[in-house]
């Protein structure tokens, strides 16, 4: 008898994260606008609102909000220079989130390896 899929669900994810804790960090990954600013902050150092919204048609008031969101979702943080905001790239989120993927991937190739193997035998 299979597991029930809430029961199965569980060992989808890091073993630190529950699927609640990891929903944002998806969510958040999942607008091509931050997905973008995710990028940039991932190249390194700390970025003002000014530098981000540099060469982009997008408003310093939309990238604020879509940095509040990757913020909420713990994949960036701000810091203060003087007057000036700057935001760094956190990975720790991240790297939860590509362990969970792992994990959830492992049990694919698994579950298609019976597959295969019931078909096939």
């Amino acid at each position: 008898m299979s597991p029930n899929p809430p029961e199965a669900a569980v060992g989808l994810f890091a073993p630190s994260r529950s699927p609640a804790e990891l929903a944002p960090v998806f969510f958040a990954l999942g607008d091509a606008t931050r997905l973008r600013l995710v990028a940039l902050l991932c190249a390194g150092g700390a970025f003002s609102i000014a530098q981000l919204t540099a060469h982009t048609h997008i408003s310093r008031q939309a990238v604020t909000k879509h940095l509040q969101v990757l913020a909420d979702a713990g994949l960036v943080h701000d810091l203060r220079a003087g007057r000036e905001r700057l935001w760094q790239f956190d990975p720790a989120q991240l790297e939860q989130a590509r362990q969970s993927l792992e994990i959830i991937g492992r049990q694919w190739e698994a579950a298609l390896g019976r597959l295969k193997a019931s078909i096939e035998g």
